[in-house]
């Protein structure tokens, strides 16, 4: 809609077409701040559909728009920086999946080729001592490890002694679990088997 239709149509009506949705507003106000707003009234305005509703006019109106110049200049405008603080692990924490509880996991076959092999554990008893059993495993098969139930940093850091050389990351993994149909770790899952 070219601008001069634009000004004919809020002279005449005072409500834009289409008035009560917002995809045509901003392509109306589109119109409007791409081009000098004029007032002829040559052009017949072509009203494709009205659902009636409140008139717009008066947020056009609160915007103040003023017919652009063909020489005048834009302000620049400065954006100060937003102050990021890099995130930290600590940030992460604590990690909570209440869909994961400590306990027995009973073998199963499952067929997932390519996947690489990833293990469930948890800052509890049952987790260091499976750790420290099969960490040398573990790191065999390049396995990831998802702390999925920590509280602090330094119970994640007391994970991480247990493994060194495992790459042990917190994350909550409450949807992992559902789609995997498991209940309990520590609990290893291979392309080919989920296995305590």
């Amino acid at each position: 809609m070219s601008s001069t239709a634009c000004a004919s149509y809020f002279q005449s009506v005072g409500r834009p077409l289409l008035a009560g949705r917002f995809v045509p507003l901003v392509a109306l106000l589109a119109a409007l701040l791409a081009s000098p707003i004029t007032s002829a009234q040559s052009m017949p305005l072509v009203v494709v559909e009205d659902r009636g509703g409140t008139s717009a006019l008066p947020y056009y109106e609160a915007l103040n728009l003023q017919p652009r110049s063909s020489g005048a200049t834009r302000l620049p405008v400065t954006i100060s920086p937003v102050p990021v603080k890099p995130a930290t692990e600590a940030d992460m924490l604590p990690v909570r999946s209440s869909k994961l509880t400590p306990g027995t996991v009973v073998r199963r076959v499952i067929e997932a080729p390519g996947l690489q092999p990833f293990f469930l554990v948890g800052d509890d008893d049952a987790s260091h001592a499976w750790l420290h059993h099969h960490a040398a495993s573990l790191q065999e098969r390049g396995a990831v490890g998802l702390v999925v139930n920590v509280e602090t940093m330094a119970g994640l850091t007391g994970l991480r002694e247990r493994a060194p050389g495992l790459l042990l990351a917190p994350v909550a993994a409450d949807d992992l679990a559902g789609r995997l149909g498991i209940q309990h770790y520590p609990v290893l899952i291979t392309r080919t088997g989920i296995e305590q």
